[in-house]
Parts: structure tokens; sequence; C-alpha cells
């Protein structure tokens, strides 16, 4: 889907700017590995604001009132460390060879697209992938939890981590972290996005996937102000129960098939409301 001259008429002068600063730099636009570097960057820059939260709990006991998980497993800031080794050897050793085969076999010309894409086709896209991204993960998600080899072979690994935290969101087996990758740039494919609302699109499911992992519930998060986002409470009860909760972002696809869990913060409610009924 080329951009056409109208649409570099419409196109915010900001986004135009960094679009022809990034195809300025060919090398860095389409370089095989930039991408899967830039993601695991991402995920750390992400994280990082998270694990300065866990140093300062003990000293800030109003931050840490936020915390969800509250197990041994949480009080261990050593995990950290122990899961950003495990990310950086399967990143080396697997992730960033496939994400180069990947944008080899995928590589678009800079050339085809000069201009931006406007504002608002730039947000419905990067939507509508996560839309895809999440409908394609919940399939897979559902699928594996259900077959007792496909979990111990694939996912197990990613739910050693009962106690959520950012840098977990891509604690995973090998062959699920590829998956991951084949998913998000098969939705970016589906959708036909232009080449900058696919970066806004990887960067944005970078830090959703983070989010969900933080094991904080805070009252700015996005379930709280759009709740057909699930956030980290719902993607808790899954760690906890492992089961249930399958779709990443929204809620909508354990609604509809009957696998959506109460999270932590529901219960509460729902607590509070029967001790009030049954004082009044």
């Amino acid at each position: 889907m080329t951009v056409n001259a109208t649409d570099a008429a419409v196109a915010p002068a900001l986004l135009q700017s960094a679009w022809d600063a990034l195809r300025a730099h060919p090398a860095l636009l389409l370089s095989p590995a930039g991408a899967a570097c830039l993601a695991f960057a991402a995920h750390l820059c992400f994280s990082a604001p998270f694990l300065l939260l866990e140093l300062l709990g003990e000293r800030a006991p109003w931050i840490d009132r936020y915390r969800i998980g509250r197990g041994a497993q949480a009080e261990d800031p050593r995990r950290w460390f122990r899961c950003l080794e495990r990310i950086a050897y399967k990143y080396t050793v697997a992730v960033l060879p496939f994400a180069a085969l990947l944008q080899l076999l995928a590589r678009r010309s800079a050339e085809e697209y000069r201009a931006a894409p406007p504002l608002f086709r730039a947000l419905s896209e990067c939507f509508a992938c996560l839309l895809v991204f999440d409908t394609l993960f919940f399939i897979a998600h559902y699928v594996v939890h259900g077959n007792p080899w496909l979990y111990q072979k694939f996912h197990r690994s990613h739910h050693v981590n009962r106690d959520t935290f950012a840098l977990a969101a891509q604690d995973s087996s090998i062959e699920e972290l590829l998956f991951q990758q084949v998913l998000a740039v098969s939705s970016a494919k589906l959708v036909g996005c232009h080449p900058m609302s696919e970066i806004f699109f990887h960067l944005l499911n970078i830090w959703l996937a983070v989010e969900d992992h933080c094991g904080y519930d805070f009252p700015w998060a996005r379930h709280r102000l759009l709740p057909c986002f699930g956030g980290p409470p719902f993607h808790q009860a899954h760690h906890q129960h492992f089961r249930g909760n399958y779709a990443p972002y929204f809620r909508h696809w354990d609604l509809i098939f009957g696998t959506s869990l109460p999270t932590c913060m529901e219960i509460s409610s729902t607590s509070d409301f029967t001790q009030q009924a049954l004082a009044d």
C-alpha cells in the first residue's frame, strides 16, 4: 500500500521529518538485524522504570502498595538479572538470526514510500495490527494450554514466573520467541500498513507486553482508563492459575469463549461489596 501525493499533503510535519530521517539512512531502516536489535533495546528501556520502582519499593511504600504479586519470588531482585541473562542468550543464538532472515525475505525499498502516513492512518493501521495480533495470539495461546505436549515443549518456561515483572515479557522458550516474531510480522503483513505504522506497532506491542507483565496496578493504567484492555491484573491471573485470560491485550475473545478469569482487583471489589451488603 503505497502512500500517494495526497497523503503527503496531509501527513504531519513531525511524522514526515522522522520518516525522511529514516529514509536518509537506508542501512538503518533496512538492516537485516536492525529490527530485532531495536526490539531488544526497546524491551530493556521499557522495563527499566519498573526495575527502578522495585528497587525503591521498600523506601517508597506508596509505590509498593500498587504491586500485584507479593510472593517470595516477587521479593527477589536477582530474578531480573537471571532473566536478562536468559533473554540475551536466546536473542543472540536464535532471535537475531531469525529476524535477519525474516527481514531479508520481506525486504521492501524505502523508495516505495516517499511520504509518511497521515496521523489518522498511522494510528488506525497500528490499532488494526494490534487487533490482528491479539486474535492470532489468543488462538495459539489457547491451543498450547490445551495440549500438554505443546505446553511443556514451548510455553512452560514462560510460566516459571508466577509473580510477573516487566522483563519477563520475553522470558520464553526460543521456539515461542520466534513464533511471536512471526505473529507480529504476519499481523503487519495482513494489515498491509506503511513501514512507519509497522514500526509504531512493534514498539507499542513491546510496551503493552512489558506493561502486562509489570506486576503493578496503577490507577492510571490503560485497563482502568479503557476497560476493553486486560492489563497487568488480567495477565497476572493467567500466570497464577496457568489457564484462562489467553488474549494478550484485549478482553473480548476471553469473554466470548468463556475463558475470562476474575482479576485480583475484581475479586477485591466483589469482596468489598459483599461485606458492605452483609453489614447493611
